[in-house]
């Protein structure tokens, strides 16, 4: 779809402002001389202050429904944008754009003599824009650095993820045809397509935002548009240990060891548990100088490596040919010399090809697993494995993942939406068959505050690495007091 035909198609409703973010700190992990710097040391549940927008330009606040005199100024300022400037549009110079908005909006009130605030002229501009330039009324959304996750049920209820808690959101879209109309947008921006033939898709928006589409048959009630946003900021450790509490710092200072040390790393976890941040972070650690190269189904992986590759699957054309699965990329990473393949997440045959990347000379390689916890994390992996059907028995599948996986990192969701590393656990071999694993730090949740939220802390489980020896032999001198257990934290410490 070009743009002169989107411009045509497009109508949306108002938007709202972005938030800003608090100060900046640093926080220093224990055995460790690096000091990592935080955006913000705000609490996770806490909302940041309204910030200026963007070029000088207020937002109004964002409403359901547009009144009738509105909703028709806005079509007819629309209709006049196509008529006098389709040729001159250019997506790049968004501030020319809306100059000629405005310039037609104040043709239109003087023509027909019709008044309007000023703050009521500016939202009927920026809904025009945000119609002709971007996702219509889910411009807003994108905006509000508080907002985590976007969930449009239907067109005309959308909710939205704020610390951790959904909540409905007074946006809509006008119409079923105009949200298909943005999704078609999205899609095409990646090279896929939704329609009937092929109802849902996975897609990303241009900074990375992991994005899922299922249209009508599929969705009973009309399409359904779900959007996990990246942050604008880049968290790094310190946001994971001192703003958001998901971790303490001698979890933390034990990952960067092991990341250092080239052990295999898994993260598993639920659906919204932070999983790709965690992985994002952990990634973090790795030397500059390695190669490295993942591999997924919508590319939201964020490396700060120069040495980086990035591919990505790619879905069958209309005529059901030219499919890229995440197995073949993986395969094709053998050939490619890469230092370490980062898997964004294992749903299929793949796991049992990073397995044997991880066992041939990867050392390093890491991936992520829906899962409620490690036991489940390497019973899920067998399964994932057996899907590769390559007909390979029980046993010989259980000592390859036993000689593969090193370290499972369980990341979860707890009550009021925090998120909390709650098992860092070790696989140490195999036992009688069965895939032996040792914890060697958790989180104790001891209740809910008065918020809604889970409370508790982090410690040591007071067992030793395994390769406790192999760490010093990489150079990473980790203190056994690291893994001691620490005495129940008073209340007002608690997190």
């Amino acid at each position: 779809m070009g743009l002169l035909d989107r411009v045509k198609q497009n109508q949306t409703v108002p938007p709202a402002g972005p938030t800003g973010n608090g100060p900046a700190a640093t926080a220093t992990l224990p055995g460790a001389a690096t000091t990592y710097a935080s955006a913000s040391t705000a609490p996770a549940n806490q909302t940041a202050a309204p910030a200026a927008p963007a070029a000088g330009v207020q937002r109004g606040p964002v409403g359901g429904d547009l009144s009738p005199a509105f909703a028709a100024a806005k079509v007819q300022i629309h209709s006049k944008l196509i008529e006098k400037f389709a040729d001159e549009i250019d997506s790049s110079n968004k501030a020319g754009v809306r100059e000629k908005i405005l310039e037609l909006a104040e043709e239109y009130f003087r023509s027909t003599a019709m008044t309007m605030t000023k703050n009521d002229k500016e939202r009927l501009v920026d809904s025009v824009l945000d119609d002709v330039l971007g996702l219509g009324p889910l411009e807003a959304l994108l905006a509000d650095a508080s907002i985590t996750e976007i969930m449009a049920n239907h067109p005309k209820q959308i909710y939205v993820e704020k610390s951790g808690e959904p909540t409905l959101s007074a946006v809509t879209f006008e119409s079923e045809r105009q949200m298909r109309q943005v999704i078609d947008r999205i899609v095409s921006l990646v090279g896929r397509r939704v329609d009937e033939s092929t109802p849902i898709c996975d897609a990303r928006l241009k900074d990375g935002s992991r994005v899922n589409v299922v249209i009508p048959p599929i969705a009973l009630k009309g399409p359904a548009l779900t959007i996990r946003k990246f942050a604008k900021e880049k968290w790094g450790p310190a946001d994971i240990v001192n703003r958001f509490k998901s971790s303490s710092p001698e979890i933390m200072t034990f990952l960067r060891s092991c990341v250092r040390a080239r052990l295999n790393i898994l993260v598993s976890g639920g659906t919204g548990s932070g999983k790709t941040t965690l992985l994002n972070i952990l990634s973090s650690f790795i030397p500059e100088n390695e190669r490295l190269i993942t591999c997924e189904d919508a590319a939201e992986l964020q490396l700060q490596q120069p040495h980086w590759i990035q591919l990505e699957s790619r879905p069958p054309n209309v005529e059901g040919k030219g499919a890229v699965p995440i197995r073949e990329l993986v395969k094709t990473c053998l050939r490619m010399r890469p230092d370490r393949i980062i898997v964004g997440e294992c749903r299929g045959g793949e796991a049992l090809d990073m397995l044997q990347a991880m066992n041939t000379g990867h050392d390093g390689s890491m991936s992520t697993l829906h899962a409620n916890n490690p036991r489940e994390c390497l019973v899920r992996l067998e399964t994932l494995v057996l899907q590769a059907g390559q007909d390979l028995p029980s046993r010989a599948i259980r000592e390859t993942i036993g000689a593969a996986i090193h370290l499972i990192v369980q990341q979860s969701r707890l009550r009021g939406g925090v998120r909390r590393i709650v098992s860092v656990a070790e696989v140490i071999g195999i036992k009688d068959g069965e895939i032996q694993t040792q914890e060697l730090f958790t989180f104790r949740q001891l209740g809910v505050s008065a918020e809604g939220k889970a409370v508790g802390f982090h410690t040591g489980m007071g067992t030793l690495p395994m390769r406790m020896e192999h760490l010093r032999s990489e150079g990473e001198d980790i203190p056994e007091q690291l893994f001691a257990p620490i005495k129940q934290p008073s209340p007002d410490k608690l997190y």
